[in-house]
């Protein structure tokens, strides 16, 4: 049986809605025979939850973590060393992705980052409000042995962010190999809510991999999409189970794939509650069934369990309005089989979610700025690739514009806009929809429109861009990406519109391996 979306969950960018089955879609159309990708697991191997981070809190009351990207290696097959790239900060170093770092809004913080790779890097802070000169952008690279040190106030509502790199035409090959990393934002709110890292409130970051013969990652089986693997790894661990000793349990769920597009469910098709998208708090819990995540994705949820309770997370089909082939090839029709819960025979009674939670206030289009459009097409914006002497557009630091995103390709795009949050504008609706959620990342199937209301920055730079780009990595790596800067509202027609760049500094790194 194929499986189906509703065009207003893929407006989404996640199945949301008071709607919570799979229902015929008007594509009404139908993906080729269901395939699987991967083992049948017997969820083996005790799941891995990465160490927070630690940092201390200088004289001036800076907050100062302190990591190093190096290589490394770890074992996801039983026997098998695999080498990767990893971050780690000193204390913390499984080998593969890394330590999750924590801030509380209100706090300075600084990042003192080592690169102890051959080869340029970037670590861009997906979903942070900072300036761009400190956002680990292709214009921040990292030469092999030197030190980037950002600093930034964190001013923005509590969040589940990650880190990433970001180098020029670089980040799908330097993710697969294991760079990524969880930023978790706090501010005091909705405490009521499962909070104990580790125990009740749990990180999943979800990635695809193929393994060669000889255990190393392989990046090969590249689709339309992007670079799919045939096994799933949660927080880097292979074939997992999580023991539970709680009738409450929030799940923060990251897509750090590079391509790969998860439809999240449990086996025995229970109810959960999405508290969360990408950067922040709905107004209200919804109830539902279905989770659709796209490359870079965020959403929190809680899950609520009953003594030796065993439910399956799992990965369902879906459809996109692609081809069958094209479906079949960017993974569509897989069944993967993700996480066993493994509740105890004895567990900590579930706390009463909030009926209300709490939240930053919608978005309004009183003082509307500008209407933009923004097509995607090939592995183009506006016709264009990325070159990074350009400056694509100029908008107004603290102002409020609406883009209309045209996916008007056969394939999916996802659509990512640095330094922001923005709110969905349901198609005929006169203003955001609260109930989608904050966001930073947004799906669009082939042929898909979506209304975007992006609050730009306060921090202005008319020389150091942010990026906005499919965030299918290899989509982004071959061009599809454009640049914007912020600046003074009054200066928005005169702040120039080209770069002086080091080319041959941003593409020393540069290896498609």
């Amino acid at each position: 049986m194929s499986a189906r979306i509703s065009r207003r969950t893929l407006l989404a960018g996640l199945a949301a809605m008071p709607a919570l089955t799979l229902v015929g879609c008007e594509f009404d159309r139908t993906t080729a025979a269901p395939i699987s990708t991967v083992d049948t697991l017997d969820f083996s191997n005790r799941l891995r939850i990465p160490a927070l981070a630690t940092s201390t809190v200088d004289l001036d009351g800076v907050r100062v973590f302190h990591l190093s990207v190096a290589e490394g290696s770890a074992e996801f097959l039983s026997g098998v060393s695999t080498p990767t790239w990893t971050y780690t900060d000193g204390r913390y170093n499984a080998g593969f992705l890394g330590p999750t770092l924590r801030a509380s809004r209100g706090e300075q913080v600084q990042v003192i980052l080592e690169n102890r790779l051959s080869k340029i890097t970037t670590v861009h802070w997906h979903g942070m409000h900072l300036p761009a000169r400190h956002d680990g952008g292709p214009h921040q690279p990292i030469a092999s042995g030197e030190l980037w040190q950002p600093e930034w106030m964190i001013d923005q509502p509590a969040a589940t962010l990650w880190y990433h790199p970001h180098p020029h035409g670089e980040t799908e090959g330097q993710v697969t190999r294991g760079l990524a990393g969880l930023f978790y934002l706090d501010d005091g709110s909705n405490a009521d809510l499962p909070h104990r890292y580790g125990i009740d409130d749990i990180p999943i970051i979800l990635q695809d991999r193929t393994f060669d013969s000889r255990g190393r990652f392989a990046q090969r089986g590249r689709a339309v999409t992007g670079l799919l693997g045939d096994k799933i790894l949660v927080n880097g661990t292979y074939n997992p189970h999580m023991p539970v000793s709680t009738g409450q349990l929030r799940l923060r769920i990251l897509n750090a794939s590079t391509a790969r597009i998860y439809h999240l469910a449990f086996a025995d098709d229970r109810e959960f509650a999405l508290i969360a998208t990408d950067s922040g708090f709905l107004p209200s819990p919804k109830r539902i069934r279905r989770l659709l995540l796209s490359a870079a994705e965020r959403a929190e949820i809680v899950v609520d369990l009953r003594p030796g309770d065993p439910p399956v997370l799992r990965s369902l089909p879906w459809d996109l309005n692609m081809m069958a082939v094209l479906t079949n090839g960017a993974g569509g029709n897989d069944h993967l089989d993700l996480l066993q819960l493994r509740a105890r025979a004895s567990v900590a009674e579930g706390g009463r979610i909030p009926e209300r939670l709490e939240t930053s206030s919608a978005l309004t289009f009183d003082h509307l700025a500008a209407r933009r459009t923004i097509q995607l097409d090939g592995r183009e914006i506006n016709g264009q690739q990325m070159e990074m002497s350009r400056i694509d557009t100029v908008v107004g630091a603290g102002t409020t514009e609406l883009w209309t995103i045209r996916n008007t390709h056969n394939q999916p795009h996802n659509f990512h806009v640095h330094g922001v949050a923005f709110q969905i504008v349901p198609t005929g609706a006169s203003r955001p929809d609260p109930q989608l959620g904050w966001k930073d990342t947004v799906l669009l199937a082939a042929g898909e429109t979506v209304q975007l209301a992006i609050r730009f920055p306060p921090y202005t730079d008319p020389l150091t861009p942010y990026m906005y780009h499919c965030h299918l990595m290899w989509h982004e790596d071959v061009g599809m990406m454009a640049q914007f800067a912020v600046v003074d509202p009054d200066q928005v027609d005169s702040a120039p519109r080209t770069l002086d760049v080091d080319h041959d500094h941003m593409a020393a790194g540069h290896d498609h391996g």
